[in-house]
């Protein structure tokens, strides 16, 4: 049965006040434009990527989640441009977003660099009234309206990073604790609640062709409890990698990608449920797709025979 029970109410004071509102994804070392405006621009070349999230394989209206970025630099005036679209479904609710960013790089040394971004953007939510069942009558004019409300959406963070070896971002998504009216005529107001994130990574090299990656990425929204992923990927010539990762009260994670001619990146990621939600479900996957656009690239591809 692909309907909820669900108390229209309960949802709108605890999931649109109280809990984390952001998408949650695994691979977050291998898109970090996602978490932060102030990457945007930071390589030389333009690059575009996708994660796309299957969580809780085997439960009905289980939460999906589909995101695009893509960020470039304009070399001549040390700034980079930027844009995130996503899209997060969650039995009847879904929230879209669509947000532009902007950076402005600073030279700090040898091939370090600490950016400034800032970000802004619309949010959608919505509530498929179709696929609500409610505890008590007299609100059945709700199963028939799809309801939406849209938002601002405004965000900032600084990044730091020496190219190949390590970084360190802080970010503050959602500043503007925007009211989310989706049902005007109740009590109960849902409304934006501000992230806070810090992620970092640094790159250990082992021999001529391996390299060790730890990566941890801390979430906290007030009044959520904090959330902590940590991970480490082991990369053969900047090619192949293997990984595992874990999430505080959450999941064990296994990562593997592959990056071909140094352009085209595949990466995949499997959640071994540790809470008691396990019981029902045989876990998460999560597909990343990327591409990097530049004329130094193309002269690493491939020339086709003549």
């Amino acid at each position: 049965m692909k309907r909820i029970v669900i108390i229209l109410i309960y949802f709108l004071s605890t999931v649109l006040v109280k809990a984390q509102q952001l998408p949650q994804y695994t691979q977050y070392m291998l898109n970090e434009m996602a978490i932060n405006p102030a990457v945007a621009g930071k390589d030389e070349f333009a690059d575009v990527r996708s994660n796309n999230r299957y969580q809780w394989t085997g439960i009905t209206d289980a939460p999906r989640t589909y995101m695009l970025t893509v960020h470039g630099p304009i070399k001549l005036k040390n700034m980079g441009l930027g844009m995130h679209l996503y899209t997060d479904i969650v039995g009847p609710t879904r929230r879209t977003g669509i947000s532009a960013s902007y950076a402005y790089h600073i030279k700090t040394g040898d091939d370090t660099h600490v950016s400034l971004g800032l970000s802004a953007g619309i949010q959608q939510w919505g509530i498929d009234g179709d696929k609500l069942i409610l505890r008590d009558a007299g609100d059945e004019n709700l199963l028939t309206q799809y309801q939406t409300a849209y938002v601002p959406d405004f965000g900032a963070g600084i990044y730091f990073h020496k190219k190949d070896k390590f970084y360190v971002g802080f970010s503050a998504p959602q500043l503007y604790q925007s009211p989310i009216n989706l049902y005007r005529n109740t009590d109960e107001k849902g409304r934006l609640v501000t992230h806070f994130n810090l992620n970092g990574a640094y790159t250990f090299d082992v021999g001529n062709d391996f390299k060790i990656e730890p990566s941890f990425l801390a979430k906290y929204a007030v009044p959520a409890p904090p959330k902590i992923d940590v991970g480490v990927r082991a990369i053969y010539r900047d090619m192949v990698w293997l990984g595992c990762a874990y999430r505080h009260n959450d999941a064990l994670t296994g990562l593997l990608g592959y990056m071909f001619n140094n352009y085209l990146i595949v990466g995949y990621s499997y959640d071994f449920t540790t809470t008691s939600i396990r019981r029902y479900t045989s876990g998460t996957h999560e597909l990343m797709l990327g591409i990097r656009f530049s004329r130094k690239q193309a002269s690493t591809w491939t020339q086709p025979s003549k």
